[in-house]
């Protein structure tokens, strides 16, 4: 009699992340717009560009973790010698790249100022919800995909006309999470990172601890680097973008994010100063400066759920009442350009 195959059990723990994911994802479409309502399977991907001038270019890009796309905007104009520099966004979970370029209208703001936007994707094989895996470092499927994403933005700088010495990464809640990690391991390749509702790196190492620091139940630890920093490869700026009224992930975390940021060089927080334009919700934002230099600013913003702030109406994960994310994101990152 031929012996019967054991099946293998999910653990509890992954189950329950499983669950959480999908109730993540839900409560973060009902944070940008009601219309979704509860829905859970996140929309298919329109592959019709984001309305802006511009060329939207796809592309592929691919490791030891497999293969992922991307796409890259480039805005109209560019001339023989000229050198662009780059932004790159990170998704959220049940996002992918166009949805993340119309949702953010970071576009519209590259045609303005003239940079290059490159939205890596996450492959649904990897994540059913569309996430990054941030969090999953013990097993090194975090590192795998953030060196699928360096090795995107190597492509891109050696195909396109980018400036490498003005980089910046920002991504949204688990793209923020990705963005910063990323940062911790290629520090001397951005010159600017930035999270908006994410959990900073060193808070979470697999999926059952992801979702104690989501809830903002798990110590963040100090700010490390994959390899020894040099003087030329010190910790980029962050700035960190949080609603108050986040109940996906909590602001906790983008406190823990700026503060161990800080920590790291050693600065200090300076007053928070109060910020409202017209009937935009009010944020409050903190520098940390070391030595008259700001190494971190946090920007919490009133009555901001999970979603990009400022970002298109009626589209998911996006709050049209917020203050402008992207032109924050931009005006942060050229000042670091500058200097």
């Amino acid at each position: 009699m031929p012996r019967m195959k054991k099946r293998t059990r999910t653990p509890a723990w992954s189950r329950v992340f499983q669950r959480s994911m999908a109730a993540f994802t839900r409560s973060a479409m009902k944070s940008g717009t009601q219309a979704w309502g509860a829905a859970l399977k996140p929309p298919l991907p329109k592959r019709t560009p984001p309305p802006c001038a511009g060329t939207w270019m796809p592309g592929v890009t691919m490791g030891s973790m497999g293969a992922r796309r991307f796409r890259l905007y480039r805005p109209p104009g560019l001339k023989v010698s000229e050198r662009l520099p780059l932004l790159v966004m990170l998704h959220g979970c049940g996002q992918d790249a166009n949805s993340f370029a119309a949702s953010t209208r970071m576009n519209r703001v590259a045609l303005r100022e003239r940079f290059l936007v490159l939205y890596p994707e996450q492959d649904r094989l990897a994540n059913a919800h569309g996430c990054w895996n941030w969090f999953d470092t013990a097993s090194g499927r975090a590192q795998g995909e953030a060196a699928l994403i360096m090795k995107a933005i190597d492509q891109v700088c050696l195909l396109h006309p980018v400036d490498r010495a003005r980089v910046a990464i920002a991504g949204l809640s688990a793209g923020a999470s990705m963005a910063a990690l990323l940062v911790t391991r290629h520090p001397g390749r951005f010159k600017a990172v930035v999270m908006h509702s994410g959990i900073p790196p060193g808070t979470a190492h697999s999926g059952l601890t992801a979702l104690g620091a989501m809830h903002g139940r798990r110590a963040t630890r100090p700010l490390r680097a994959a390899s020894p920093l040099t003087a030329a490869d010190s910790w980029p700026p962050l700035l960190v973008i949080h609603g108050d009224a986040d109940a996906v992930v909590s602001p906790h975390n983008s406190q823990a994010a700026a503060q161990v940021w800080a920590d790291a060089a050693g600065a200090r927080a300076v007053a928070p100063r109060k910020v409202q334009r017209g009937q935009r919700y009010p944020m409050s934002v903190t520098d940390f400066k070391s030595r008259g230099c700001t190494v971190a600013t946090l920007v919490e913003v009133g009555r901001l759920a999970h979603a990009w702030s400022g970002g298109a109406a009626n589209t998911p994960f996006s709050d049209a009442q917020g203050p402008d994310a992207s032109r924050m994101v931009w005006a942060f990152a050229a000042r670091q350009f500058r200097v």
